[in-house]
């Protein structure tokens, strides 16, 4: 062990050796300001929510209620599953509800997911395997409940006030209530942990009568509502120089909270309840007993020789805290009183407003809409708005600006399938000009072609399926263009009307244990393949099979597309083929010959062997040879009705 790790756990130990509880009558003067210190921390605790087990549901809907202070915030939203398989066996709805605009930035979930938001406050950029819905306008959040209601089981709902960043993880806790009830001040354990975008308050003092400039950080959890086991991640980043005399750590909360200590520098630690270091290979260091009040832990930072409290914080139940300051010892570093004649001015969030400009492509002509709102949202002020050829400028519609051109103007770069160009937007503030590249898809000389293939390895296209055979899906887009993706929405196989419709492939997942989507082909053609059912009653003869695509550029731009093939269905044991008319003559004519021939064969042996006292009729012979015979056309005759016949198939 190296000494700076050794001197640490001397520290430790002398501490824990040393103390003990602090008289709450003990009163202390200090006079807490706000200082330097920044502290944030993750939080698994809510102003309302709920958390419920439905293990049954096939649709789970999670409900996220944001309120924000500003006009526009950013919200980056994680949403993930348990590393068993990578996919989840129930579809998963998220509603996210907010009087403010918000720009979403999801992280790619990387399953299918169903968003449903207010188009009109929350901007999210379409990203692949994300469908959207549009969620009605509501006053309240009863109404929101009721139409969450109405498209699956309520699994968790949360009100988060300012929030920077949600992970929501879709692990259902098998002790929660069947029916999410929301409850103010609600734990949502490992279901949803949010960052605050409102970072803690951190205050700090000078404590008299004790000199000398030995530094303490005092961080008190407060009690959760759900009293339960936890562990709590402190993280501690000191800048101290060399020289300077180490800090001092003080950490209190409930009984039930142990704590995970994360710091590279000499640090006289306590706590309440066990602890461990991350520097040194010891866990579950027990803790002493400490005062639960503010009062009471200012006294004993200065029963331990203190002379300033450098940060001074108080948090709700949290996962994860961290805490930053300049120095570790040279004193009480404050926060000089705003002295400004003037109120601050924000600055233009420029990479947010140009991510607001999207093409809209229709008729040969590429459309851009920036509304004015969002642009003072933002505190940003704009000169103009144009294309890559300057003489093309943004029409000022009143509450929006247009910005408009025919592929065949304003310095459009014309492909045979992509239309490309740039957008141009001067702001009051910045002496060098924002630019980013847009471009359009011509959707009309896209076509699609559906194949179905019987092997894996999709040489030869087939129109027939066997019952009971495994069939080979490929989506493939004429002529290939590398700035479009092609991806699978959904498909499915109509066998007709007294038959029941097979969904193959639901919100780009696969629907059911007999389907598999398969990696896309070097061309980017989508894929999948699916099991036939073997028995069917009735018996169908032939199906419909269709898929819906989405054509996604990269910028965004998206379009939707059915493309359908007919399909033959055969029965087992006749591969694409049923016996015909001539074929059922040639085999009949043929059973005839041979029977004959047999009976002939049979006679001549018969007369040319039999003693000559004993002759019989020929009757006597020819009758097993024709009972034969008639046999075998009979069988023959079985054999060819066997693939049309509703018996055999059930």
């Amino acid at each position: 062990m190296d000494r700076s790790k050794l001197s640490l756990v001397v520290a430790v130990l002398l501490a824990v050796c040393s103390l003990s509880p602090t008289s709450l009558a003990e009163t202390v003067h200090c006079d807490l300001q706000p200082v330097d210190p920044e502290v944030t921390y993750v939080t698994n605790q809510v102003s309302e929510g709920c958390v419920a087990h439905v293990p049954n549901a096939t649709v789970e809907v999670h409900i996220l209620f944001l309120k924000f202070p500003k006009d526009i915030s950013e919200l980056e939203l994680t949403v993930q599953i348990p590393k068993q398989n990578g996919t989840w066996p129930r579809e998963v709805l998220v509603v996210i509800s907010t009087k403010k605009s918000v720009f979403l930035q999801l992280q790619n979930p990387g399953f299918p997911l169903h968003l449903a938001y207010d188009p009109g406050l929350v901007i999210f950029q379409k990203i692949s395997g994300v469908n959207v819905t549009e969620l009605p306008v509501f006053i309240n959040k009863s109404q929101v409940l009721n139409w969450a209601r109405t498209k699956g089981a309520i699994t968790s709902t949360a009100e988060l006030n300012d929030p920077q960043n949600i992970f929501l993880h879709l692990d259902q806790a098998p002790r929660s209530p069947s029916s999410c009830s929301p409850e103010p001040l609600m734990d949502m354990g490992h279901t949803l942990q949010w960052t605050p975008r409102t970072k803690a308050l951190v205050r700090g003092c000078r404590l008299e009568g004790v000199a000398g400039h030995k530094e303490v950080h005092i961080l008190r959890v407060l009690p959760s509502p759900e009293p339960r086991p936890r562990t709590v991640t402190v993280k501690v980043d000191l800048r101290c120089p060399v020289g300077e005399p180490g800090a001092m750590l003080i950490l209190q909360g409930p009984p039930y909270v142990s704590w995970l200590i994360k710091a590279k520098h000499t640090m006289q630690i306590l706590t309440t309840g066990k602890y461990s270091l991350e520097s040194i290979p010891v866990s579950n260091i027990p803790g002493v007993e400490l005062p639960d009040t503010p009062q009471g832990l200012l006294a004993e930072a200065r029963r331990l020789n203190a002379s300033v409290v450098a940060s001074f914080v108080e948090l709700p139940v949290a996962n994860e805290v961290s805490l930053r300051a300049s120095s570790c010892g040279s004193g009480l570093q404050t926060s000089p009183p705003p002295v400004q004649t003037t109120p601050p001015k924000e600055s233009c969030n420029q990479e947010l407003l140009m991510s607001l400009i999207q093409p809209k492509c229709s008729d040969d002509i590429m459309t851009l809409v920036l509304k004015k709102n969002l642009i003072s949202t933002l505190k940003c002020s704009i000169m103009n708005l144009t294309f890559w050829d300057p003489s093309c400028q943004a029409e000022d519609r009143g509450d929006q600006f247009v910005l408009r051109s025919a592929y065949s103007n304003c310095g459009m770069e014309v492909t045979e399938n992509v239309v490309n160009n740039e957008v141009v937007v001067n702001f009051l503030a910045s002496s060098s000009p924002q630019r980013k590249k847009v471009q359009c898809i011509r959707m009309e000389s896209v076509s699609l072609q559906l194949g179905l293939y019987l092997t894996p390895k999709f040489l030869q296209a087939s129109n027939t399926i066997e019952l009971g055979q495994q069939g080979f899906v490929q989506v493939s887009m004429s002529p290939s263009i590398p700035e479009l993706m092609l991806q699978l929405d959904s498909c499915h196989l109509d066998l007709g009307p007294e038959a029941e419709t097979m969904e193959l492939i639901q919100s780009q997942a696969a629907k059911g244990s007999c389907v598999t989507l398969l990696s896309p082909s070097l061309h980017g053609d989508a894929r999948f393949s699916f099991l036939l059912r073997g028995y069917m009653v009735p018996t169908p003869k032939a199906g419909t099979l269709s898929c819906t695509v989405s054509l996604r550029s990269r910028n965004s731009l998206e379009a939707h597309r059915t493309v359908s093939m007919r399909l033959n269905i055969v029965s087992p044991g006749v591969p694409g083929k049923t016996l015909v008319l001539p074929a059922v003559l040639g085999i009949t004519f043929g059973a005839f010959l041979i029977g004959a021939l047999l009976t002939a064969a049979l006679w001549y042996i018969y007369s040319h062997t039999r003693p000559p006292s004993k002759r019989e009729p020929v009757v006597a012979v020819a009758a097993p040879a024709s009972s034969e015979s008639s046999s075998t056309n009979h069988s023959i005759g079985s054999t060819q009705s066997t693939p049309c016949s509703t018996s055999s198939m059930a």
